[in-house]
């Protein structure tokens, strides 16, 4: 009867594990194009799927607003953020970041009239100024004597900019760079120097950790057998054109 109750626990753990589902269910936190579309074909998108493929995983994309997406992800309900700034870890304590970067961020000035960006964050004190709710680096920098106009998305960030809502919008350059082609803005420019530069990496939920240190590898291997390069100048590129 022993033998019996082993070897049918033996079986339940082999079909247990021939059953494993290995997928990632990553959020991309609302970004957009063409970090991501809604066919998952940006560049993070394409990416980390090849990324996660390579490990041996398959991966689910979400797209959830900013803070509930950190949220969900640092409880454990989703397995973590496609790209974030370094640093989250402090405040999201379950979440663990993977040491090597998906790409560099900058966060740039859009606005209708020339804006000298010389004095960095302080460069914003004359101006009405928007950012997204829960883009972390905009509230942890903003000077707070700053007159701040928070919008759930990109698209009403923008909309506020084009009617002259406010001065100047606070955002990612080749979104905004996408945003403006894609809704034909024209009068919308780019001020630089830009008000930082941010490597941005992916977090997994600490359930699991032990993937960490093989999706920093997988993404490294991109980057020298020139997967990476390929998908940056055949996503990204053209919007710089």
């Amino acid at each position: 009867m022993r033998r019996r109750v082993i070897i049918l626990f033996v079986l339940l753990l082999i079909n247990t594990n021939a059953n494993a589902d290995n997928t990632l269910v990553l959020s991309n936190g609302g970004t957009y194009m063409p970090m991501h579309t809604q066919e998952f074909k940006g560049f993070v998108d394409v990416l980390l799927t090849e990324a996660v493929r390579r490990i041996g995983y398959k991966l689910d994309m979400r797209s959830l607003p900013n803070e509930r997406s950190l949220i969900n992800s640092d409880r454990g309900i989703i397995d973590g953020e496609t790209q974030r700034i370094a640093g989250l870890e402090k405040q999201y304590t379950n979440l663990i970041r993977v040491p090597e970067k998906v790409m560099d961020w900058q966060f740039v000035v859009f606005s209708k009239q020339k804006i000298d960006t010389t004095q960095n964050w302080n460069s914003l004190k004359p101006y009405t100024t928007s950012f997204i709710t829960g883009w972390k680096i905009f509230e942890y920098n903003v000077p707070k004597d700053v007159q701040i106009t928070k919008t759930r998305d990109a698209e009403g960030l923008f909309l506020l900019l084009n009617k002259n809502r406010t001065d100047l919008v606070l955002y990612e350059l080749w979104q905004g760079l996408a945003l403006i082609k894609r809704y034909n803005y024209k009068d919308i420019m780019v001020s630089y120097p830009a008000m930082a530069n941010r490597e941005m990496f992916t977090y997994l939920h600490k359930k699991h950790a032990l993937l960490v240190p093989k999706l920093a590898e997988s993404l490294r291997t991109m980057k020298k057998d020139g997967s990476y390069q390929k998908l940056y100048k055949r996503i990204l590129e053209p919007y710089i054109k």
